[in-house]
């Protein structure tokens, strides 16, 4: 450590430089650090100073790291995970409490997680949980925190990934508005498809029968947050393609209600993922275990209770 000392114009710099290199952006760092743009600069400057290299090669609007910045900021941000682990290892100690940090979409922690936050308290009362929310398709680095939820084939070099359940969808809107929309002979039927704008579903290239024919004429809502998208569906505003990982809770408890026997199983497999770098605690694990038997257990019941989807077919290689 004394020697580090001597190679740094002070521990400051390693977090200035930090927020630069992730941000990208000097005012984006200043911003965030609550300090003025020069003053980044100037301490970023002195490191690379102290240093006798460049760290960054700026552009107008943009700063990229150099191979030099490469490896500081990769020992970095692995040094900063590692004293972060020891203070919540210090704090869990002294209070009791574990926390864990989720990375997964708004959809899933308001539709899935939320109506059984309670039974998650009960059943591991000495865990607090954390959020890095996900409006739309979930995607990004988990290296932040402990698990994230990713539609992933498996485990890589980097991280290592536990199966929940393959990507199912089943079209899905409520009760009421299949009874009044899909089942009514009328001639003047519409149908409102809901859909996510980041989404790589096609409605009529995923399901070829689901035609302009079958239900008169079509309209669109599309929205950015799949949460939203599963709330118009539950307000009965039309059909949702229905991810069985999060619209589970829903079908299981008869808000929402297939609108087609039709479900549908591609090639994607979602996970829970962590990084290599940050081994799991075991509150992570427990809450990771605890997320797999639920979902697994919702998807058994929806099965029992729609026998129409099938959902065994695509089960059966994958559990």
């Amino acid at each position: 450590m004394p020697t580090l000392r001597r190679q740094l114009p002070s521990a400051n710099a390693l977090f200035v430089f930090e927020s630069a290199a992730r941000c990208g952006n000097f005012t984006k760092a200043a911003a965030e650090l609550g300090v003025t743009q020069p003053a980044v600069s100037r301490m970023l400057a002195l490191l690379e100073e102290y240093l006798e290299v460049k760290l960054f090669l700026r552009t107008p609007g943009k700063t990229v790291l150099t191979e030099s910045g490469e490896i500081l900021y990769q020992g970095v941000i692995d040094g900063f995970h590692n004293i972060e682990a020891a203070i919540q290892e210090i704090r869990a100690r002294s209070t009791g409490l574990e926390t864990v940090t989720l990375s997964v979409s708004t959809a899933f922690t308001t539709h899935w997680l939320m109506p059984r936050m309670h039974r998650l308290q009960a059943q591991l009362p000495h865990i607090d949980l954390r959020f890095q929310l996900i409006s739309g398709a979930v995607s990004g680095s988990v290296e932040d925190v402990d698990l994230g939820i990713r539609f992933v084939t498996g485990e890589d070099i980097l991280h290592d990934a536990s199966l929940i359940l393959p990507e199912i969808l089943v079209p899905v809107c409520s009760p009421a508005y299949r009874k009044q929309q899909l089942e009514s002979s009328g001639i003047d039927v519409s149908t409102t498809l809901i859909s996510l704008s980041d989404s790589r579903i096609d409605w009529f290239e995923l399901l070829p029968n689901f035609h302009l024919q079958a239900y008169g004429t079509t309209h669109s809502l599309v929205f950015s947050d799949y949460a939203v998208v599963i709330q118009a569906a539950l307000l009965g505003q039309g059909i949702a393609i229905g991810w069985l990982n999060i619209a589970s809770h829903w079908l299981e408890t008869g808000s929402l209600v297939p609108a087609t026997p039709t479900a549908i199983a591609t090639e994607r497999l979602c996970h829970l993922v962590h990084s290599r770098k940050k081994p799991l605690s075991a509150a992570a694990k427990q809450v990771r275990e605890w997320i797999i038997a639920e979902t697994r257990n919702d998807v058994a019941n929806v099965s029992k209770q729609y026998p129409e989807l099938k959902l065994e077919s695509f089960l059966a290689k994958d559990f």
